[in-house]
């Protein structure tokens, strides 16, 4: 007998619970991550990494002005109707141009005409690059697209030119 009404109360309790959790209001779902956007302080640090190049370069530090660069095989450069591809590539190319006497780099400046954002962590920048004081002075324009990659924004493809005199 005992054992008849321990199997009825079980069953009691389980039929209460069932019909207990079918009337309750269903459980909210958990919320969505929030997306990620492109912000105002992606375009402070896209600026910041491009100021940080300038900086570089006008010290005549060009491991430090390739910090701006993606370390990555990856990486395009495109300049005087050559492609480049990677980033040792890239910064050879810099190293046999111009590392033979720091000091002779120039003074580099950067015009920024616009940042455009491609999504929440891409961007294209438009600008205008001028060297002074070196062997290679001129003046031309860039665009750039950088990624936002584990260590900040970094550009991932570079495609400078040389304006006609």
């Amino acid at each position: 007998m005992r054992r008849l009404l321990l199997s009825i109360a079980a069953a009691t309790a389980a039929v209460t619970s069932a019909c207990a959790t079918r009337d309750a209001a269903p459980a909210a779902p958990a919320p969505a991550p929030a997306a990620r956007r492109f912000v105002p302080a992606d375009r402070t640090a896209i600026t910041a990494v491009l100021d940080a190049q300038v900086a570089a370069w006008n010290r005549g530090d060009l491991a430090a002005y390739m910090d701006g660069y993606a370390r990555t095989d990856d990486l395009i450069f495109t300049s005087g109707g050559k492609v480049r591809r990677g980033w040792q590539t890239t910064f050879d190319q810099y190293r046999k141009r111009y590392a033979q006497d720091p000091a002779a780099m120039g003074k580099l400046v950067f015009e920024i005409d616009r940042i455009d954002p491609v999504g929440a962590d891409a961007a294209i920048v438009l600008g205008a690059w001028i060297l002074t004081g070196s062997p290679h002075d001129g003046r031309g324009i860039f665009s750039l697209v950088l990624e936002r990659r584990p260590e900040g924004w970094r550009i991932v493809h570079d495609h400078t030119s040389l304006a006609t005199p």
